[in-house]
């Protein structure tokens, strides 16, 4: 009753208030227009004959995280195909880059009752696999609807989210009957699962564990090694709006204790490039270069902002000391395996509340450094680069674990196995 209450509402206010919002959306580049039928429901490619599994994951992360599994699961399976949906412009962009042979990228659709059942009608998935914590109760009745297996993978449950959802049981309830399994990515999540009412559900780690190299050019990687001319670096990616400033305050008195050092950051949303270059050379008297612009990095340059999409694995192979950005504000942090599995000593600000199972496990092994401010960053930085020795152990340690903990991905994919036909 409450899911046809729920779609009845959506058809009404479509027309009304959602037209609106999708137009703001493609004006604000939020959309990619040329494929706007996408979002809609409507499919142009045909579907593949045989067996089509469906992986949906909202953006970059849950995405990138499917990669190990896609190309575990084809290996396995020479005749499967595999559809995968996400809702962002940045994670087609990166899919259309990164997806094997026998898979493919469409948008999701927006949430209306017609775009699902299109959706469905025209894909007619074997399998459903859905990635973390986005739920859009259209779309996941359509799929039960149809009987079609459907599973969650590597579900999360916020602390904030598990509080709103008790007090909403009556939502969350048939949203989470309509998964035949739910894969939590730790064991609290899966707890968490099990007090909402999912019913039938285990724990086997997070699938980020699992995560696969990043793509590098090699061309790009030597041109950028030769422009570096090996002075001293350290990189700060995935950085949110204001940790640039938080940073670029201190990094003349670094530069003062490390003569020659160039800072490479690498933006969460690449857009903000030259929002960052100006504010930096602005209030900081910084000289910066930004590689969206293809300027060089020449031996004035302090800080070189690579603000370009699907590139972060060059920066991880070229530098060995990285700062994890979204963790000096209170964002919940970025993904910190990804520069682990390069070796990398990987340095983490106080909020990381949406890694804390990682960030947990990864304590226990010494593995991440942990700072509280920018204060201490900059210590732990300088420590790191006149420091061989320090930064030898500490690039040894976060190697060690990330690649002990890849071991999800074959747990994940042996309860999969149960329900490809």
């Amino acid at each position: 009753m409450l899911l046809r209450l729920y779609k009845a509402v959506l058809a009404i206010m479509y027309p009304l208030a959602l037209n609106r919002y999708i137009e703001k959306r493609k004006k604000n580049g939020k959309e990619d227009v040329a494929r706007f039928h996408e979002r809609l429901g409507k499919a142009v490619l045909p579907r593949p004959k045989g067996t089509l599994i469906w992986m949906h994951g909202a953006s970059v992360g849950e995405a990138v995280s499917m990669l190990p599994l896609i190309k575990t699961l084809l290996q396995i399976y020479p005749d499967l195909h595999i559809l995968v949906t996400t809702g962002t412009v940045t994670s087609a962009d990166i899919m259309a880059k990164r997806l094997p042979d026998r898979a493919f990228h469409q948008y999701f659709p927006l949430e209306h009752p017609l775009y699902a059942a299109r959706f469905i009608r025209h894909w007619k998935p074997n399998l459903v696999l859905w990635f973390e914590s986005e739920f859009w109760p259209c779309m996941l009745s359509t799929i039960k609807k149809r009987n079609t297996p459907l599973i969650l993978i590597n579900g999360r449950i916020s602390n904030k989210s598990f509080r709103r959802w008790q007090q909403f049981e009556f939502a969350i309830h048939p949203i989470l009957d309509c998964f035949t399994l739910c894969l939590g990515q730790s064991d609290e999540d899966t707890r968490r699962l099990q007090a909402l009412g999912a019913k039938n559900t285990a724990s086997l780690g997070n699938l980020k564990y699992a995560g696969l190299p990043l793509p590098v050019d090699e061309k790009k990687k030597a041109l950028l090694a030769e422009q570096l001319n090996n002075r001293p670096k350290w990189l700060v990616s995935s950085t949110h709006d204001d940790e640039e400033s938080k940073i670029g305050r201190f990094l003349k008195d670094l530069e003062a204790k490390v003569p020659n050092l160039i800072t490479v950051i690498v933006p969460r949303h690449p857009e903000r490039g030259v929002e960052i270059k100006e504010k930096l050379a602005h209030d900081y008297g910084l000289k910066v270069a930004l590689r969206s612009q293809n300027e060089p990095i020449e031996k004035e340059t302090e800080v070189y902002v690579a603000d370009t999409i699907g590139e972060l694995g060059i920066f991880y192979e070229l530098i060995n000391i990285v700062f994890v950005g979204g963790s000096l504000i209170s964002h919940g942090g970025q993904n910190f395996m990804e520069p682990s599995r390069y070796r990398d000593a990987t340095i983490v600000g106080p909020h990381m509340f949406n890694f804390s199972d990682a960030m947990n496990r990864a304590r226990k092994a010494n593995a991440v450094m942990e700072v509280n401010d920018v204060l201490e960053l900059m210590d732990i930085v300088q420590k790191l680069l006149t420091s061989p020795e320090f930064l030898e152990e500490k690039r040894t340690l976060a190697y060690n674990w990330a690649t002990s903990e890849a071991k999800v991905l074959n747990g994940i994919v042996e309860k999969i196995k149960d329900y490809i036909k």
